[in-house]
């Protein structure tokens, strides 16, 4: 198959969802030679953060000169980043060549009366296959949803399983408590591993502890509490932390928390051999990209790209707001998923902006309908305007924001590669 029509096989299997459960997964690797058994990790899950500490640890051990894989998800600019290697995603024909197997393997599999794999499964065994056949010496390996059930967890040789910060979400699928969560996502812990954790709700901590004293591995909290910011903008964050000075180019509150989690796994890897300097790791920190985070696209409207989804995040969004934007008109444009706890995030978010625009994410079966979203968005706001496309939308922020105001656009992560066509300077 081509590059088309590998991403056509993906579209026609949309329609299986995501299921959580390893035995698919492991039928379809035994049928690719478990390529995953060749490969060490970092896994890291939690409920928000895990990509940005991706960003950073991956930045890092590339940069310390270490064939560096990374898996992450959702895409946002483009659908192969996904799967990159020291900091370049894969090609058309790369993607093409190893997915290829891996829905022969597929088809085989349902041929003969197994379950036919979903599209993160497939998506997560070609990545696999991909980082074997460019021989990374680690992977950086982000969880699509809980932990110990999703189809990432296949792996045995994880060096530091990363547990970030745990909320509520998910709950149709992962449990109705944050105890049952945080049971969840840290069955990514196993034997040998090294965990490192961040500052945790109290029920999620106990039970993270409790899971490391039953694997006999060892815990380490970074806590982030004892960073002392120096700087905070829009263009980034420089802090101390541990007697040493580190900076970062992304914004938001959130980041020092995620950045002082990162320092801790690549201490961990060092004392597991993999050799990096202080400087390397302030250097690498320094030059971690990770879009869609609280990003500054453009000025003059300032214009902020944000993927808060969740109530947790939504309260991270609404600090780095008022950190950054005081006194200036706000206008949103604000995206969800169905199964989002749509309304708490309105409830948290929507007291800072003046004005409210709802769109529907497209092409996607899992969006909320602008309107719909617009009425639950009107118990907290009476300024909220549901528009039919992502270009009027745009338009319409701009308009209203003028050029001293500033446009916030978040919710679902799915759709901010493309309303940035319209609403950066590029674009214009």
């Amino acid at each position: 198959m081509n590059y088309q029509e590998c991403r056509k096989y993906l579209e026609d299997a949309q329609h299986l969802g995501r299921v959580l459960g390893l035995s698919g997964m492991r039928e379809l690797m035994n049928r690719l030679e478990n390529p995953q058994e060749e490969l060490c990790f970092v896994h890291a899950a939690g409920t928000n953060g895990k990509g940005s500490v991706l960003a950073y640890i991956s930045r890092v051990l590339t940069n310390a000169g270490y064939r560096t894989g990374r898996y992450t998800s959702p895409a946002i600019f483009s659908y192969r980043e996904i799967i990159e290697v020291d900091g370049k995603i894969i090609s058309r024909e790369e993607f093409a060549s190893v997915f290829s197997q891996v829905a022969q393997a597929a088809d085989a599999m349902e041929r003969e009366g197994f379950a036919h794999p979903t599209p993160f499964e497939m998506e997560t065994a070609a990545a696999f296959l991909f980082f074997r056949q460019t021989d990374c010496q680690i992977v950086a390996l982000e969880t699509g949803m809980g932990g110990e059930t999703d189809a990432t967890n296949l792996v045995n040789h994880t060096k530091v399983a990363v547990l970030t910060s745990i909320s509520l979400d998910h709950m149709d699928a992962l449990g109705n408590s944050l105890e049952e969560i945080a049971r969840c996502k840290a069955g990514i812990i196993k034997p040998g591993c090294r965990v490192v954790t961040t500052v945790q709700d109290p029920e999620a901590a106990q039970v993270i502890e409790e899971i490391c004293v039953r694997q006999g591995v060892s815990c380490t909290v970074a806590d982030y509490q004892k960073a002392q910011v120096s700087r905070q903008d829009l263009r980034g964050q420089s802090f101390s932390y541990e007697g040493n000075v580190y900076s970062t180019r992304l914004s938001g509150r959130c980041q020092v928390e995620n950045a002082v989690v990162a320092v801790k796994v690549l201490e961990a890897l060092a004392d597991m051999g993999f050799a990096v300097s202080r400087k390397q790791i302030q250097e690498g920190l320094a030059n971690a990209v990770w879009p869609g985070r609280f990003t500054l696209i453009r000025e003059n409207p300032s214009v902020i790209l944000d993927g808060a989804h969740n109530p947790k995040a939504a309260m991270e969004l609404a600090a780095s707001i008022k950190a950054c934007f005081s006194g200036k008109k706000i206008v949103y444009i604000m995206g969800m998923f169905q199964d989002k706890d749509y309304r708490q995030v309105a409830s948290i978010t929507a007291p800072l902006a003046q004005e409210i625009l709802t769109v529907e994410t497209p092409g996607n079966p899992r969006a909320l309908a602008a309107e719909e979203l617009a009425r639950a968005v009107r118990e907290f706001h009476p300024a909220v305007t549901a528009v039919p496309s992502l270009q009027e939308a745009a338009s319409l922020a701009l308009e209203k924001a003028g050029s001293q105001g500033v446009v916030v656009v978040f919710g679902s992560l799915s759709f901010l590669g493309e309303i940035q066509n319209f609403l950066s300077d590029k674009g214009d």
